[in-house]
């Protein structure tokens, strides 16, 4: 009888493949008494240990091939300063000492500790680098018991079918080892839309479902299973004619795929003649290859916070112009949306050296110091990366966006230091673009509600989604308990979206949609009916999104979705958008 366990998709595709488990070092931990005469050697234990999963993170990054994600090597840097950081690597060996408890009982009792620092952050991205510590102490506890740290990995070779991993939670190490391996899914116990398994399941198309309660429990080494990224379900001990179909399906979608290359040079048109932009999403300078790939119109946002993150001293002047810069050039042209530095909520930035005394990010939650709150807080750091973001725009066309904003007050503020910013470059004799649109995130309420406001001071605006919706449904999307609550199709956040696109239509201002709902295709229509015409998602969305636009008549989808953002029903909204797609 085939059993289904339900998860959260976060990378769109099927496989049927035969499991291999990955166990967790979590389970039976010993919680052992120790003498005093045991102290010492228990320190020495710990810190050999530690010092083991060190020097493998090393080899494991020197292991990244040019061809890798660029994500990996910022994780890996991540969890070399979390093995660092003396909660970790230090408070142990005290507790070692004055509770005479074993290594492994001490390091748990201090992972705990951290995580609790991570239990307040409300930033969804943020919130779950809480797997991060998880994983760095998954590796010292395997290396303190004498376990081998690398996990089994798929045979290497073309000739081998690919396997699906099956784990607690995935670390970017592990994922290293994973390249070049036949590997067809992944299915976790932890996770969320931006654990380190969705974020590199989506960069190289391989369908995962995160979340999956007791999947260890259930799935075992060699079972066949059937996984449905688009879904969320995991098929175990799957009847032949559930294979069968999935098998099906899966020979579809690998012909549609190659279909969708043909569009990468078609541009996006409804059938009317409705001209659309499709922009993609980056994070690292490396990333944009595969915006290129994909024909993308341009870069609608390169989060550039991720320049500055997982380092020990501020980026310079020159290093961001540089980092820009080649993103620019790598667009020909096309235009590039850099928001400025959007820290928040976590804040692990380790600075040492000349930077020692660089200002601390708000730590405890995302409705603290963070975003354009920081930058302004901290006008130094602002005005580094306004003067870099003016000298790159002489190499093609930028536009700058700032994150957050909640009121008019700060929004003045921001352009007066962009001011400064070019009064100093002129000063400086620096080559530097003076024309450069200023736009805004929306994705607080009260940003929404005063649209107009805002209007009259930016260039354009670009409506944050994910944010949107967790603060005007006070729900956390990474909290499972509560998931189902965050819903990009509740009346209020349809109609907080359709009056800032309507609002800054009539204000003849420029409006993109940068979140999560621009690459969803079951939101597509909804999003062109309320009168979007640019659209801002991962590259590997896009030509999914241009299909379906290409074939879409944008006066019928109009009426229809006028009929949904005029209803507080909840079923007349899901009755109306199985109409958007009765085709």
């Amino acid at each position: 009888m085939t059993l289904a366990l339900h998860g959260i998709a976060v990378s769109r595709g099927i496989a049927v493949s035969r499991a291999l488990v990955w166990d967790t070092a979590m389970r039976d931990i010993p919680r052992n008494r120790i003498d005093k005469k045991s102290v010492r050697f228990e320190k020495k234990r710990f810190d050999n240990a530690v010092k083991r999963v060190a020097d493998e993170l090393v080899e494991i990054r020197s292991q990244i091939s040019a061809d890798s994600p660029a994500e990996f090597d910022a994780f890996l840097n991540l969890h070399s300063l979390i093995l660092q950081d003396p909660i970790l690597s230090e408070e142990p060996k005290n507790l070692i000492q004055n509770k005479l408890i074993n290594a492994e009982w001490a390091l748990i009792e201090q992972m705990e500790v951290l995580l609790e620092q991570f239990s307040a952050i409300e930033d969804d991205y943020f919130r779950e680098r809480n797997s991060d510590v998880r994983q760095v102490v998954e590796r010292v506890l395997k290396s303190l018991r004498g376990h081998a740290t690398a996990l089994p990995l798929p045979p290497e070779g073309e000739n081998e079918d690919p396997w699906l991993i099956v784990a607690h939670d995935i670390s970017p190490a592990d994922m290293v080892q994973l390249k070049g391996r036949r590997v067809g899914a992944f299915v976790t116990e932890l996770g969320g839309a931006t654990s380190h398994t969705a974020i590199v399941a989506r960069s190289l198309g391989i369908p995962a479902v995160v979340g999956v309660p007791r999947a260890l429990e259930f799935i075992h080494n060699g079972d066949l299973v059937v996984v449905d990224g688009k879904v969320g379900a995991v098929f175990l001990d799957p009847a032949t004619i559930v294979v069968d179909e999935y098998q099906r399906k899966q020979a579809i979608l690998a012909l549609s795929r190659q279909r969708l290359k043909r569009l990468i040079t078609t541009e996006a048109r409804t059938q009317c003649g409705r001209r659309i932009e499709l922009l993609a999403n980056i994070e690292l300078p490396d990333d944009v290859k595969g915006v290129v790939d994909a024909g993308a119109d341009g870069v609608g946002l390169f989060r550039s916070e991720f320049l500055f993150m997982n380092r020990k001293e501020w980026p310079s002047e020159d290093e961001q112009f540089e980092a820009y810069r080649k993103v620019i050039k790598a667009m020909k042209g096309k235009p590039v949306t850099v928001r400025t530095l959007d820290l928040g909520a976590d804040k692990t930035l380790q600075f040492d050296g000349a930077n020692s005394s660089a200002p601390p990010v708000s730590s405890t939650s995302a409705l603290g110091l963070r975003s354009i709150r920081f930058s302004l807080a901290e006008p130094a750091i602002f005005l580094t990366q306004i003067r870099a973001l003016l000298r790159a725009a002489k190499t093609g066309p930028v536009k700058i966006l700032l994150p957050m904003l909640t009121n008019i007050r700060e929004t003045k503020q921001a352009l007066a230091y962009i001011d400064m910013a070019r009064e100093q470059l002129q000063e400086r004799r620096f080559q530097a673009n003076q024309v450069v649109p200023i736009g805004g995130m929306i994705e607080v309420p009260a940003a929404a509600l005063s649209l107009p406001q805002f209007l009259k001071y930016l260039d354009y605006v670009s409506i944050g989604t994910n944010d949107l919706i967790q603060y005007t449904l006070a729900v956390d999307r990474v909290d499972h308990q509560v998931a189902h609550l965050y819903d990009p199709l509740h009346p209020a956040v349809l109609r907080l979206v359709f009056e800032v696109i309507n609002s800054a239509e009539k204000a003849g201002v420029p409006v993109s949609v940068c979140g999560e709902m621009a690459g969803d295709i079951r939101l597509t229509r909804l999003l062109l009916g309320m009168g979007l015409t640019q659209y801002s998602m991962h590259p590997s969305q896009l030509l999914d999104v241009k299909e379906l636009l290409l074939k879409t008549d944008f006066d019928a989808t109009q009426k229809l979705v006028r009929k949904v953002t005029r209803t507080f029903d909840i079923e007349k909204v899901d009755a109306l958008m199985r109409q958007l797609h009765s085709d």
